[in-house]
């Protein structure tokens, strides 16, 4: 086991992952930027240094700042958290060439996944359900081709990056070329990459992910499913598990193939099959996030499995002690993203000093932060806050205690979005489970 771990990141991941290596005894080395001096990983770590300035691509995007401090510090790995070098396979392959442990896949399957129509090529040959759609594209012309092939509507979508960006969703002829263009530019300005792939637009559908744990030895399982299709442009919201419309057969089903696009991969560590569901049960892969999801504790939730120790435990060459068989999954979990915006006003930031912070309590009821009453939040990075998270025996009780949760939460000094989470509780959508992924506009 690692005697010493740096983590490269900030904010509740941080914290996350400290609070996982204390208790398995791992001394840690916190990095921060210089507007993240006060911030509360760098207090919680047993050592901490500066790497830069505010922006991230002076500090948390910054490879040779965050290897020179593992080095000087001796960590014998490195956690990448979500977000920022976590799914960067350079990075990756820069910590093995020296000798420090990234506690994630290699750099190859990161580049294989990350590659999304490299994905989608695999997971077809392994036999996985994929959208209907083509490979990548070599030109506008070639895009019109295929086009009529699959169909309209249709969406581009970038071979490289995420979080919605490089997509364009295409009505008809008329409007290929504009968004081919469009998506193809913002790619290549966000990703250094313009190649875009086509897909059938299936809509109404479900945003459904599993969470796959494997380890150096073959052994690959699935700890069933999240909903995440709650969400503000491509932006998720609300998570729970299990998903309440999903029958067991098809839980079955989705738990083997996605063992089975495991395994194709060669994965190891912790990784998430992200699908969309119909409304006729059918699920088709759609990529796969080679990270720890900021919405892993709802899955933690329901499977008493702590995903963060399991991560670096595979990562230190260790077995995994349970198989498939052995998973059971309890209870409902659901999980809130507190985010420092207001909903009221076009979801506007917020920034400025926590004046008062109260954390609701209580049997089962998470709060996953960073912040505490004075510190103030900086403008330079994501306005996720705080992930709230309960678990209760059936969904409804669930839902009920969430409410009482984002009631019972105080953050002075900021605007967030807990009481608009606690609206879309109450939607009837939300309630009955029929939420798909582009209800959230509508309710708006």
């Amino acid at each position: 086991m690692f005697s010493k771990i740096l983590i490269a990141n900030r904010g509740e991941i941080a914290i996350r992952v400290i609070r996982a290596c204390r208790e398995m005894g791992i001394s840690t080395v916190a990095v921060f930027s210089e507007a993240d001096r006060e911030a509360l990983h760098v207090n919680l770590a047993d050592e901490s240094y500066c790497i830069g300035g505010a922006l991230s691509k002076d500090s948390y995007l910054s490879m040779d700042a965050i290897l020179s401090a593992a080095k000087a510090t001796k960590s014998e790995a490195i956690h990448p958290g979500y977000g920022f070098l976590s799914e960067n396979a350079e990075f990756a392959r820069l910590c093995a060439e020296n000798n420090i442990a990234f506690i994630g896949p290699d750099a190859d399957i990161i580049s294989k996944m990350g590659d999304k129509d490299m994905a989608r090529r695999t997971m077809r040959d392994a036999g996985v359900p994929v959208i209907p759609g083509c490979d990548l594209v070599e030109n506008l012309s070639h895009a019109k081709e295929e086009a009529e092939k699959i169909g309209f509507p249709l969406l581009i979508k970038a071979r490289s990056g995420g979080g919605g960006r490089g997509i364009r969703l295409v009505n008809c002829m008329d409007e290929l070329e504009t968004n081919y263009n469009s998506a193809t530019s913002e790619a290549a300005a966000a990703f250094g990459d313009g190649a875009v792939y086509m897909e059938k637009y299936l809509n109404p559908v479900k945003h459904i992910e599993m969470q796959l744990l494997a380890d150096n030895f073959g052994n690959v399982v699935c700890l069933g499913e999240r909903d995440c299709s709650t969400q503000r442009k491509n932006q998720k919201l609300i998570e729970e598990s299990p998903a309440a419309i999903m029958s067991a057969s098809t839980r079955k089903h989705m738990i083997e193939a996605s063992v089975k696009a495991g395994i194709a991969a060669n994965y190891r560590g912790v990784g998430t099959i992200e699908y969309l569901y119909d409304k006729d049960g059918n699920f088709y892969f759609m990529e796969m996030n080679t990270r720890l999801q900021v919405e892993h504790p709802v899955t933690e939730m329901v499977t008493w499995i702590d995903l963060v120790k399991w991560q670096i435990r595979v990562a230190a060459g260790m077995k995994l002690s349970f198989s498939q068989e052995d998973i059971e999954f309890k209870g409902h979990a659901i999980e809130c993203r507190i985010n420092a915006e207001d909903p009221y006003h076009n979801f506007r930031p917020s920034c400025g000093k926590i004046e008062m912070l109260h954390i609701p309590g209580g049997p089962w009821v998470r709060f996953d932060t960073a912040i505490y009453q004075g510190y103030e939040i900086p403008p330079f990075y994501d306005s996720m806050v705080g992930k709230l998270i309960v678990f209760d025996k059936t969904r409804e009780e669930a839902i009920r205690k969430m409410k009482a949760a984002l009631c019972e939460l105080i953050i002075e000094g900021i605007i967030h979005n807990a009481s608009f989470q606690a609206d879309i509780l109450s939607a009837k959508e939300f309630v009955d489970s029929t939420y798909t992924t582009d209800y959230l506009g509508a309710y708006l």
